[in-house]
């Protein structure tokens, strides 16, 4: 019995490693598919920070980094596998949310107030093409100049592959993974074009966040589990819960 990883790659691979290693078997199904843009800084834009709420952006852009002024300022990244991909690419002042959107909005917030930032000069916010939070408009509204700069895009795959179609079919999973509202989304579509859409809902869905949950809800899951956290460890658990017999 294998549990099925939606996240797209990269990630989703060490997200199979992480779980291989907990004693899982997995089942992988990358629903988005990333297209990076890149990026063209403009040298005589006084950035006085870069905000990034996925780690995706850092690599859309990668290329462009080597001996960048971007790398000198301070980034406040969503979570710390995105301050992980930072620290990566050459920056040296991140500081983590280590949550969500609103919480990084209320990290920048505080970092202007403890004079840790200039309010006063202009952020860099790398986005992808869709996000599920307008965080510019939110920093905006709290007196922040912010220039957003969309660095890729997420694809949804049309079909599911053919083993986890077969998988589905045979009862060879036994729970799936849910990371984001539109992966979510692209997996009841692609489940419903191969013909698995009941039976892959009738399994355990555990996902990442109550607005997530309510994807696969509206689906008509029945047997939903969300992360008390919006992190991959508190997902973990989640799947813990969605399977006790594993614990027993």
């Amino acid at each position: 019995m294998a549990v099925l990883v939606t996240r797209p790659l990269p990630d989703g691979a060490t997200t199979a490693a992480d779980l291989r290693a907990q004693g899982f078997e997995v089942v992988a199904a990358p629903m988005l598919r990333f297209e990076p843009f890149g990026f063209d800084a403009e040298a005589e834009t006084p950035y006085g920070g870069i905000i990034v709420t996925s780690a995706n952006a850092l690599r859309a852009i990668e290329a462009q980094l080597a001996g960048s002024p971007l790398l000198k300022l301070p980034l406040f990244a969503v979570g710390e596998r995105t301050a992980a991909v930072a620290h990566a690419a050459g920056f040296k002042k991140i500081v983590s949310a280590d949550r969500d959107a609103a919480a990084l909005r209320d990290l920048v917030i505080d970092a202007a107030k403890a004079k840790k930032l200039k309010k006063k000069s202009p952020l860099l916010y790398l986005a992808g093409e869709e996000v599920s939070r307008d965080l510019a408009g939110d920093l905006r509204e709290q007196g922040f100049e912010v220039t957003t700069h969309i660095a890729y895009r997420m694809v949804p795959a049309k079909n599911l592959p053919g083993e986890v179609v077969d998988g589905f079919a045979a009862g060879r999973i036994e729970a799936v993974l849910h990371y984001s509202r539109r992966s979510a989304q692209a997996f009841i579509e692609a489940a419903r074009m191969g013909g698995v859409e009941i039976s892959a809902l009738a399994l355990p869905q555990c996902c990442i966040s109550a607005q997530v949950a309510e994807i696969v809800r509206e689906a008509g899951a029945t047997q939903v589990t969300v992360a008390v956290r919006p992190d991959e460890n508190a997902l973990f658990e989640a799947l813990k819960r969605a399977l006790p017999a594993r614990l027993a």
